[in-house]
């Protein structure tokens, strides 16, 4: 019974749309998709240019087909951009890394998506937001 109690109590501990996050993720980043595919591009560069030639893993081979495809943002000076304009306003790091991730058409959607949005930010504010992210994404 004890167990039981215990596993409800961390469940009701932990709910990312009201942003509330085990321990162990309190001083962690969350990265955006176009991250980590730079972050596997560049393993796999290292990996290529080796004498002796590692075979990736299926997993690494599958997750980096997955970041190219979802990746928003192909270029480490507009990653770099879409995460100082998302850190200039009042976002939680994981609320940042779901716009950008996500890429929402609109406030509603955002709001959806991210109900910790909902009642920071007004629906102007948000459109803002969202307008800036489309900008990134289409202009680099």
């Amino acid at each position: 019974m004890t167990a039981v109690r215990k596993q409800i109590k961390v469940e009701d501990e932990e709910d990312a749309a009201q942003l509330k996050f085990p321990n162990e993720f309190k001083n962690a980043d969350a990265l955006l998709i176009s991250e980590v595919h730079m972050l596997l591009k560049v393993r796999k560069e290292q990996n290529d240019e080796m004498e002796e030639e590692q075979e990736l893993s299926a997993v690494f081979k599958k997750t980096l087909e997955y970041t190219g495809k979802f990746s928003f943002y192909h270029n480490r000076e507009t990653i770099k951009a879409v995460r100082e304009n998302l850190q200039s306003k009042n976002l939680h790091k994981f609320e940042a890394a779901c716009l950008a991730n996500l890429c929402p058409d609109n406030y509603e959607e955002a709001k959806a998506l991210i109900p910790s949005l909902e009642e920071k930010f007004d629906d102007e504010e948000l459109n803002e937001m969202l307008e800036d992210l489309k900008t990134f994404k289409d202009f680099q």
